[in-house]
């Protein structure tokens, strides 16, 4: 695996996040919001068999929605979607290494909401419009990267960045507490007699003097030790120290990311007390017209057990009198 640059991994992060993030979400995708539909347009007019003057004699004629349809299909936001999303894992996972990430976002999106605006209305055609409670699966996605870009980020300063040896430095091996001796603290020695066959340099004195140590930036023990070259007390207590600090600053940063959820509520509370109200007044609605259903019912019943008072005085009942015909002639 090769091996960051002198300067730290974060400087090669941060020339990679600056390309993808001026180049490919600022320049490309803008391009191409302008182009893409550009051209499909100007490929639908070579096609048609319409001279100029003929297709705005044709388009005077056409009503609004008959114009439409010669304009691109709509084939839905989930590009659109994808695109933010990936920007917003780019701006977060990465920020340590690129604080500049969020203004060029910033920025993208400002440019990309008028070039969208543009697409929507003038080179596709008007969408059915749909009711949806919120952006669906997408604010999972969202709420699970702001999760894993906390840890992303905690490993990101813990282990590519000089911030925690500084400060073990500082706190444990510093004879007076400040970081004077750091860099040769990090440096660990190398004797050249025990490079491998072959490995050595091939001009030796090409300084002009015989170099018989090298320095190296690790934590190893040095040569003449009981177990040359291998990872010594400070690598260990340095890496127990980047751990703890990846635990405390998720958690630190995960309790202070709920205090401020409950501080500032996602419905405010005036909407929050208006939503509550609708739903007793439709609840009240229902059970009205629930109540409405079981009169007619209930009166129904009422009146097929309705008994007589001569039945209720224990009279007995009276014969039902036959309907008296009269004699017709013939029969």
């Amino acid at each position: 695996m090769e091996e960051c640059a002198h300067a730290g991994c974060l400087m090669e992060l941060c020339i990679q996040l600056c390309i993808t993030m001026l180049g490919k979400q600022l320049i490309q995708n803008n391009l191409f919001e302008i182009g893409i539909p550009k051209l499909k347009k100007l490929l639908r007019k070579r096609k048609s068999e319409l001279t100029s003057k003929q297709e705005e004699e044709l388009n005077k004629t056409l009503k609004r929605y008959e114009k439409d349809h010669f304009l691109g299909p709509f084939v839905g936001i989930n590009p659109e979607y994808m695109e933010m999303i990936i920007q917003f894992g780019m701006v977060t996972l990465f920020v340590a290494s690129f604080p500049l990430a969020p203004l060029f976002a910033l920025l993208n999106n400002i440019i990309e909401i008028r070039l969208d605006a543009k697409k929507f209305v003038t080179e596709l055609r008007r969408p059915i419009a749909a009711k949806a409670k919120d952006i669906g699966i997408w604010y999972n996605l969202l709420r699970g990267l702001s999760k894993v870009a906390v840890i992303v980020n905690a490993f990101v300063i813990a282990f590519t960045s000089d911030f925690v040896p500084r400060l073990v430095y500082q706190y444990m091996y510093s004879p007076d507490g400040s970081l004077h001796g750091f860099v040769n603290h990090s440096l660990s020695y190398f004797e050249v007699k025990d490079f491998e066959l072959g490995t050595a340099p091939i001009q030796p004195h090409h300084l002009g003097y015989t170099v018989d140590v090298c320095r190296y930036k690790d934590y190893r023990e040095p040569p003449g030790s009981i177990t040359p070259y291998a990872l010594s007390k400070e690598f260990w207590a340095i890496l127990a120290v980047r751990l703890a600090f990846v635990i405390i600053f998720q958690n630190l940063v995960m309790l202070m990311s709920d205090f401020v959820d409950w501080l500032i509520p996602d419905i405010p509370k005036d909407i929050s007390l208006q939503i509550h109200r609708e739903k007793l007044l439709m609840l009240d609605h229902f059970m009205k017209e629930e109540q409405g259903k079981k009169l007619p019912v209930r009166d129904n019943y009422n009146h097929d057990n309705y008994t007589s008072p001569s039945l209720d005085n224990g009279s007995p009942s009276q014969p039902r009198s036959r309907p008296k015909f009269q004699a017709r002639a013939g029969w």
